[in-house]
Formats: C-alpha cells, structure tokens, sequence
C-alpha cells in the first residue's frame, strides 16, 4: 500500500505537532528543575546572612 500526498504530509504534520509537546513538556519539567534551584539558592543565600548577623554582634559585643 503506497501512502497519497494527503497520508504523508497529515503524518509529517502530526510528527511536528508531536515533537512540539515533547518539547514543550521538557520546557515545564526544566523550568519547575530551575525553579527548585533558585529556592535553595535564596535559602542557602539567607543562611549565610543570618550566619554574619551572628558573626558581625558578636565581634561587637568583644569591642565593647
């Protein structure tokens, strides 16, 4: 059975539309990857702030 135009070019239209899900969904699962970085960065980032307040009173408190 030898496929017709109209076979061919709906299965290339369906391959492309299929490939742009895909895509997109790696998109999604990047962006929530990326997302969950920047949470512990800012968490990380917020540890090390409250390291140095401690840091910064307690060499006040020596000087005083």
């Amino acid at each position: 059975m030898a496929l017709g135009f109209q076979e061919i070019t709906l299965a290339i239209i369906i391959g492309t539309l299929a490939a742009i899900v895909y895509s997109l969904r790696i998109l999604v699962i990047m962006e929530r990857r990326m997302a969950r970085m920047e949470l512990h960065v800012e968490n990380l980032a917020e540890k090390i702030v409250q390291e140095e307040l401690k840091i910064e009173r307690s060499i006040s408190k020596r000087r005083r």
